[in-house]
């Protein structure tokens, strides 16, 4: 695997590639990599002859008071974990690089990030547009036929799906499955940040998925018991959620019962010095 740290460079090493035909893969990542990120990485290599893993951790997703000092990285270690699963060239840029001294233009989404992890009273819709903006930079340096977006970033995958049918990027949007720890955490590189105690009370994030999926599967329709199933497992670990919501799993307005298009089910909580979000889709 090669690393490269510009723009320039990227472009360059792509453009044989890119004369001679072959599909590019773009694996977005912030570094911290686990096996949700490798499962991406290994889902471009099946799918794509030159795979793109990037890494950079970006400034103007995070919000006052956010982790952006404290998240972790080990680039030695996500190099050779990106290499062994598969990438042919690192993408990790200074924050310079990307930026600049300043960028006058950003990229926003409404609507679908003024929900969620996007309302005012969470992250805000300013997190989004900071992940919007760096992607559709991403995006245009790389030039790739597909890029790769992990499901448990649901809200994320569905803003940067829109932002590209909106503003005619030539790329497909692959979304891959969360994947879980053995005991069904989804895998987050915040979860480093979980006592053992804490680790065991964030379980009861999954259990309320699963609990939801199981009110939805005995042909209950009202989603008020859906949540209500949901909720009550996390009043069981203690949980006082940011948000337990059911969306429209396209456009994510919201839904009063299940009426036959997938429903995402998705819940946010602070559990220590880890900010935590999980989703199902029900009815897929």
């Amino acid at each position: 695997m090669r690393t490269v740290a510009t723009k320039e460079a990227l472009r360059e090493a792509l453009r044989e590639p890119r004369r001679a035909g072959r599909t590019i893969g773009l694996v977005p990542t912030m570094g911290a990599l686990h096996e949700g990120h490798l499962s991406l990485i290994r889902a471009a290599r099946g799918r794509c002859d030159v795979v793109v893993v990037t890494l950079f951790v970006n400034p103007t997703q995070f919000g006052p008071g956010e982790d952006l000092d404290a998240y972790p990285h080990d680039f030695d270690r996500d190099a050779e974990l990106a290499a062994e699963h598969g990438a042919d060239l690192m993408f990790a840029p200074s924050v310079e690089e990307m930026y600049g001294g300043g960028v006058a233009t950003a990229v926003e989404v409404t609507e679908l990030t003024e929900v969620l992890c996007g309302a005012p009273e969470h992250r805000g819709s300013d997190h989004f547009r900071g992940v919007t903006t760096v992607v559709a930079k991403l995006l245009n340096i790389a030039r790739p036929d597909v890029a790769f977006f992990g499901q448990k970033d649901a809200q994320q995958a569905i803003v940067i799906r829109r932002m590209v049918e909106d503003l005619d990027f030539p790329v497909r949007i692959d979304v891959e499955p969360t994947v879980r720890e053995h005991d069904g955490l989804a895998m987050s590189s915040r979860n480093r940040y979980l006592s053992a105690g804490e680790r065991e009370r964030a379980l009861a994030l999954s259990a309320a998925l699963d609990a939801a999926e199981a009110v939805a599967a005995s042909d209950e329709s009202s989603v008020d018991a859906i949540l209500d199933a949901a909720r009550a497992r996390l009043a069981d670990a203690g949980i006082d959620p940011e948000y337990l919501e059911a969306r429209d799993a396209e456009d994510l307005s919201p839904v009063q019962s299940l009426n036959g298009r997938p429903i995402l089910v998705a819940v946010a909580a602070r559990i220590g010095r880890a900010r935590l979000i999980d989703n199902v889709l029900i009815g897929t």
